[in-house]
């Protein structure tokens, strides 16, 4: 099951905006002894408009638009990700 995580904002070098949404995996992994326990995997992300997007590290991101061969490189100022 994926779980909406946090949302960014992030530019192109022409300043357009993205609205780029993070999901992660949830496992219910509890047991009697450890009730409620969940495992996380690898966070996802993803424009609103549902194109595919792969954190390049730091606060820089590829957006994948549709009739593209390269992605867009978009960035973040968010503090998680600078």
């Amino acid at each position: 099951m994926q779980e909406h995580e946090r949302t960014l904002i992030a530019l192109d070098d022409l300043g357009r905006e993205y609205i780029i949404d993070m999901f992660v995996s949830v496992r219910d992994i509890s047991d009697l002894a450890h009730a409620g326990a969940v495992g996380g995997g690898e966070p996802s992300f993803r424009t609103r408009e549902g194109h595919a997007v792969t954190h390049l590290g730091g606060g820089e991101f590829s957006v994948r638009l549709p009739g593209e061969e390269q992605g867009v490189t978009v960035r973040t100022d968010d503090p998680e990700f600078v």
